[in-house]
């Protein structure tokens, strides 16, 4: 059930003094948005503030989606789960990297060595070889750490083994406050990593499957481990040539954007680019799966199917787009 936060109780005091606002062609396309997505509310008062914001984000997709069809974008939004929900709620429920450290001050930490001229294939998609798990859903834990920490792990495992397993998120939320994680409050995937080095191994999903909740104790079990590594590997900050040859030689590799656009939230397919100019800020975490060399990057995320084109962004490439290649690192077998 969904909570009103301050801000929200000012806007619909604003929205019952103008309660016609509300548009009654839409009744059918909202309830059915309402049923496919599992929304029910307390109170009328609250659906009917619900409604508007997710009126508002409705108009704001469909003038987009105007626009990208005069070519205006390369890309489209669609309405999803997060549809009744303001931006700046779901920055605060979603936004779910720590500030970002230095790593030159943990131990085993290797800085990736790039080629003058790498030899690496104009296109690459690991779904293709078999080394991506299904897409996976957070929730509204601010986790998204874990899940691009554990896709870069399943990787790196089907490398070394040839078989595909899911590994556990919920393993990495509950015991690596150690190495400065906070659950779902936040995380780096680098912490992450070190917290498996120091662990000696990770446990699989279906051993410690996901909850959402970052209030249990540790439950990992050593003689289930799954993979380990023992180092972590990272990619000089903005480097986007380095991070390509990574993702085609390495594997899947980690990395941060910044996710606080409406355009984002509810990008749907299309090579996204970001809306606005000026400095990335790193809010959450995505797994790079492939690449094309001359267009774009493929990016899995953990916000479900639901979201994006099947759970994957397209991001345009060469010019470090939501400062993809800012905090990009991987684990090391």
């Amino acid at each position: 059930m969904l909570s009103l936060s301050v801000g929200a109780l000012a806007w619909l005091v604003f929205l019952q003094t103008f309660s016609t606002a509300l548009d009654p062609t839409l009744e059918g396309t909202w309830q059915a948005w309402k049923a496919t997505h599992n929304k029910k509310y307390a109170l009328q008062d609250e659906e009917s503030f619900r409604r508007a914001v997710w009126e508002k984000n409705l108009q704001m997709i469909q003038d987009h989606n105007s626009q990208a069809d005069l070519g205006k974008y390369a890309y489209w939004l669609g309405m999803n789960h997060f549809g009744d929900l303001t931006n700046e709620e779901i920055n605060e429920r979603l936004d779910c990297l720590l500030p970002d450290m230095d790593l030159a001050t943990r131990k085993n930490v290797v800085t990736f060595k790039s080629s003058k001229n790498p030899q690496i294939p104009t296109e690459v998609d690991w779904r293709a070889k078999g080394a991506v798990t299904e897409v996976k859903d957070q929730g509204d834990c601010g986790s998204c750490w874990s899940f691009s920490a554990t896709g870069a792990l399943e990787g790196m495992h089907f490398k070394k083994t040839g078989k595909l397993v899911s590994l556990s998120e919920q393993n990495l939320i509950d015991c690596s406050e150690g190495q400065g994680n906070h659950g779902c409050n936040g995380g780096l995937m680098s912490q992450a990593f070190e917290y498996v080095q120091n662990a000696g191994g990770i446990n699989s999903e279906e051993k410690y499957p996901y909850d959402g909740q970052d209030y249990y104790r540790c439950r990992y079990e050593a003689e289930n481990s799954i993979t380990k590594c023992s180092a972590t590997g990272t990619i000089l900050a903005g480097d986007e040539k380095a991070l390509l040859e990574a993702v085609a030689t390495v594997g899947p590799i980690t990395v941060g954007v910044d996710a606080r656009s409406s355009q984002f939230r509810f990008y749907k397919s299309g090579i996204f680019k970001n809306p606005w100019v000026g400095d990335p800020r790193i809010t959450h975490a995505m797994l790079v799966v492939g690449y094309n060399s001359t267009e774009h990057w493929i990016l899995k995320n953990s916000w479900s199917h639901v979201w994006g084109h099947d759970g994957y962004m397209l991001l345009e490439q060469g010019s470090n787009q939501l400062g993809i290649a800012n905090i990009a690192c991987y684990p090391i077998p």
